[in-house]
């Protein structure tokens, strides 16, 4: 069975392969990404969005940590935080951490911060 962790890092790996397919059996159907140019939400809206509309789709999220809590009131509901690096061409364009939640096995919410 396949943990958050698991999920988190296939949802990137469904990115940089193009498999938009895989990205939506991800997705919470009511998913939404926060970052920081733009909002966007529902699952089909996302992965049109990523299939036709982002910027350039040339590249590749090199991870480099990820990080596995929950919230401070102890609840079992653990949250994902994933910390790395956008690149095109081996060029770097941004350093990111993603704050992914879940409902159930499904990506409910990611939180993007760039720097």
């Amino acid at each position: 069975m396949a943990t958050r962790r698991d999920r988190a890092l296939s949802y990137y790996e469904s990115l940089d392969e193009g498999d938009y397919e895989a990205l939506s059996s991800l997705l919470a159907e009511g998913f939404v990404h926060d970052r920081p140019d733009l909002t966007l939400e529902g699952r089909e809206r996302f992965v049109r969005f990523m299939r036709e509309e982002r910027p350039r789709t040339d590249t590749t999220h090199e991870v480099d940590g990820v990080y596995v809590g929950g919230p401070p009131d102890g609840e079992d509901d653990p949250e994902v935080v994933v910390r790395g690096r956008l690149l095109a061409d081996g060029q770097l364009l941004v350093d990111f951490a993603d704050a992914f939640t879940f409902e159930g096995d499904r990506i409910a919410r990611i939180v993007t911060y760039t720097q």
